[in-house]
């Protein structure tokens, strides 16, 4: 099992493993906020391409907060977690509240985080998405709905960590998959980081800004 230090730490390890995409123009990275942000920071910054933001956030059941039914992007793109739906015995018609009120929230983040930033061109780009690690991939697969529809020619997926199922529904939806570990005793992500706490707005302002110099 592989252990990370922190998300610094995550973005640094990942990038042994694109350094065939380094210094290529048709290259944008896209972070995940809010933790995905640091990540993706440092992998931008050692393959020196442009770094950008998918806000995209869980549609959690309203039974249990923590389960995520399914997933939904800034540009609407919803994704959702059907065979999970119908064990919770839940309907779409239901989540739609919980479906609005993430919906702007997605918005509101993705003005807080771009604080005036234009946004970069992904259309005919080489995307290599990056999250702090997937657990159920819900959030992660709106995310590669959005980017397809921004007009990414290749999408690849690049992760510290994932549970084995979840990568394998993932490389069905993408191009190219790079995940450092996969264990099959899954207990959360932030399981195999000594420091997982929580990415504040702050820091994904901060960095967006770095990014950008």
């Amino acid at each position: 099992m592989i252990r990370f230090k922190d998300r610094t730490d995550a973005g640094r390890k990942l990038v042994p493993t694109l350094l065939h995409y380094k210094n290529n123009p048709d290259v944008v990275v896209i972070g995940l906020p809010r933790g995905g942000v640091v990540t993706a920071f440092e992998v931008a910054k050692g393959l020196h391409v442009p770094l950008d933001i998918i806000v995209s956030r869980k549609i959690a059941s309203p039974a249990q907060p923590e389960l995520a039914l399914g997933a939904l992007s800034q540009e609407g793109f919803t994704f959702f977690d059907e065979p999970v739906m119908h064990m919770m015995s839940v309907t779409k018609e239901e989540l739609q509240p919980v479906v609005h009120a993430e919906r702007q929230e997605a918005k509101r983040r993705l003005n807080l985080y771009r604080a005036g930033l234009a946004p970069v061109d992904l259309k005919n780009k080489i995307v290599i998405l990056v999250d702090d690690g997937i657990a159920t991939g819900a959030t992660m697969i709106a995310t590669i709905l959005s980017a397809r529809h921004l007009g990414a020619q290749k999408i690849v997926v690049a992760v510290p960590v994932s549970p084995p199922e979840t990568l394998e529904k993932i490389k069905d939806e993408v191009d190219e998959v790079v995940c450092l570990d996969t264990p099959i005793a899954f207990l959360g992500v932030g399981a195999f980081y000594d420091n997982f706490a929580q990415t504040e707005d702050s820091e994904v302002v901060k960095l967006m800004k770095e990014a950008k110099k």
